[in-house]
């Protein structure tokens, strides 16, 4: 596409790089399980307490893919179920597809700074990068996201790196 076509606007421009508000996630027991159920987890450390104590844990550890629960506050007009984030920009587009996600892991030791039940995450997102590219359905806008999600000691745990095309 040449830049006059292009969909990429000074405001996402200016997008490139800047965190959004932060949100604060949950680590629980039950929905440690629930992750690990639902994809397929066997081991005991995801489920049993006492099984992830005997392996050095200090609780149940939350399956790789799940970084927690959002802490929502009735009235406080963050974290509502389908809240888009404010982008502050448009994009031409209708369709979205999960262009893919790749995580991250940051423990010290084998217990070092594992997530595990009782945790709380906060996540702070922002725009890595966007691009524009030519599918057989017609143009699309790649838009690269990066998560950094950092633990109640000021510790980074993990980063998400994820992939949104629309097209």
């Amino acid at each position: 596409m040449t830049t006059a076509e292009s969909v990429i606007s000074d405001e996402m421009r200016a997008a490139i790089g800047v965190e959004h508000a932060a949100g604060v996630m949950e680590i629980e027991n039950t929905n440690c399980r629930m992750f690990a159920r639902s994809v397929g987890h066997t081991d005991a450390i995801f489920y049993d307490e006492a099984a992830a104590k005997a392996r050095g844990y200090r609780g149940i550890v939350a399956p790789p893919g799940f970084l927690g629960t959002p802490i929502f506050k009735p009235g406080s007009g963050a974290g509502a179920p389908g809240e888009t984030g404010g982008r502050g920009f448009a994009v031409p587009y209708k369709r979205i597809l999960n262009g893919g996600t790749d995580y991250e892991y940051f423990p010290d030791a084998p217990d070092g700074d594992v997530i595990c039940a009782g945790d709380t995450i906060t996540a702070r997102t922002k725009i890595a990068g966007f691009e524009e590219a030519s599918g057989s359905l017609g143009p699309m806008l790649i838009t690269r996201r990066e998560t950094t999600y950092t633990n109640q000691h000021g510790k980074v745990v993990a980063k998400m790196y994820g992939t949104l095309i629309q097209y």
